[in-house]
């Protein structure tokens, strides 16, 4: 397992059993979210980097029971943490890395990510990973509850120009990474890049 890996593994595993109630009012930010990416019944989504599952339910809400929803976290407490909760209910929960998951190319039609780009050691590579699994003409969200802004405050820091997140960083790398932006929020109270994948 590479570093990167294992520093993430360890950053969640310390967090996971305590993670949920300490965003406990997260959860309509979440539906929001997953409202935007418009699924329809029946449709195959991914949460890449699931964490607890907060996700899930909204996500199984909107594909129905027809649909297929699969929960990708690395980190085994995350996925126990979301299983606890209930919310191995709603999907297939996975043990996997995002750099590589065990998915047919082209095998959904959408990949929900929150707080994931953060954490990703080689976005450009992990991006184009999402984009292999997920047919032309499907979507991507890059999401979190709250804006690149507050989030910073809450750490701690700042913003700077090369955040990855902003938006002049963040179209070229999804361009060269199979996808086409089509929507940028980042507001206080919620981050949220919508992007389509490209032929």
């Amino acid at each position: 397992m590479s570093d990167d890996h294992t520093h993430v593994q360890e950053f969640f595993t310390a967090r996971a059993a305590d993670w949920d109630s300490k965003f406990p009012g997260d959860g309509p930010a979440f539906a929001a979210a997953v409202a935007e990416l418009g699924l329809r019944e029946g449709d195959r989504v991914l949460d890449a980097g699931c964490g607890t599952g907060r996700a899930l339910p909204p996500l199984r809400a909107a594909v129905g029971p027809s649909g297929v929803v699969l929960g990708a976290d690395l980190t085994p407490a995350m996925l126990e943490a979301a299983t606890r909760a209930g919310r191995g209910a709603d999907a297939q929960l996975l043990l996997a890395d995002v750099a590589a998951l065990p998915l047919r190319a082209e095998s959904l039609d959408a990949v929900f990510a929150a707080g994931l780009i953060a954490h990703l050691p080689h976005p450009a590579e992990n991006l184009r990973e999402l984009a292999r699994t997920v047919r032309q003409g499907g979507m991507l969200a890059l999401f979190h509850p709250i804006g690149r802004a507050a989030l910073a405050a809450r750490h701690g820091r700042q913003i700077t120009p090369d955040d990855l997140r902003a938006e002049p960083n963040l179209r070229p790398l999804l361009a060269g990474s199979g996808w086409r932006m089509t929507s940028y929020v980042d507001e206080d109270d919620r981050f949220l890049v919508l992007a389509t994948r490209e032929s």
